[in-house]
């Protein structure tokens, strides 16, 4: 009897270790997920989809992305972006197109509360429509009322970088975007939009309205 009274015990030992011993593993992944991302689980939260209001507000800063072309055959990276309208969720979607134009390698995109600057490398030999194929991208993803501006010109790409860490609420940061797309337009900026609107999708009462404001 003694024996018998021994065995059980020894058993219940061994249930009551092997049940902590699974809690105790269970709460180590909990634990160490809660810290972890599944990249095959898309958290709404941190591309501002479905988020609270709140979350979903456009901020006052500009957002930036710089893409370059996949070294690998047929990778549509651009189909991959998200369409949640906020600054940088657009630039990186810019990016991802821009790259995926014939003979564009690189592009980095800042979108402004009103324009989109893009720099982009290329080796094409006409430049004007690849300009046209890149400002194209941008204006099918971007509010109407926004003005596009490209460039080649590989020395601007680091200008372009630079004003997304401007304080884009600060006047400063209204200049340095002014005087960079002075620079920008010395590149071949694409064909008209239409009758009324210029290559950066500018209207005559657009470029009076910008005048004033830079004499102010």
């Amino acid at each position: 009897m003694l024996k018998k009274l021994i065995v059980i015990a020894g058993l219940c030992t061994i249930t009551a270790l092997t049940g902590c011993t699974k809690d105790t593993g269970n709460r180590d992944v909990y634990e160490e997920s809660g810290n972890t991302i599944n990249v095959n689980n898309k958290r709404h939260e941190l591309y501002n989809e479905g988020a609270s209001r709140g979350v979903r507000n456009v901020s006052d800063n500009y957002g930036f992305v710089r893409h370059q072309k996949s070294p690998l055959m047929n990778d549509n990276t651009a189909n991959n972006g998200y369409t949640a309208l906020d600054r940088e969720q657009l630039a990186n979607i810019i990016s991802k197109y821009s790259v995926n134009v014939p003979n564009v390698n690189d592009a980095a995109t800042l979108v402004t509360d009103q324009e989109v600057l893009i720099a982009y490398t290329t080796d094409s030999k006409d430049r004007n429509m690849t300009a046209d194929q890149v400002k194209k991208t941008a204006f099918s993803v971007v509010p109407r009322y926004y003005h596009v501006y490209v460039t080649d010109n590989k020395a601007l790409m680091r200008d372009v970088e630079n004003l997304a860490n401007l304080d884009s609420t600060s006047r400063n940061a209204r200049h340095a975007v002014t005087e960079l797309i002075t620079q920008m337009k010395k590149s071949p900026q694409g064909m008209r939009l239409n009758a009324s609107e210029n290559e950066n999708g500018e209207t005559p009462d657009d470029m009076d309205l910008k005048r004033i404001n830079m004499h102010k």
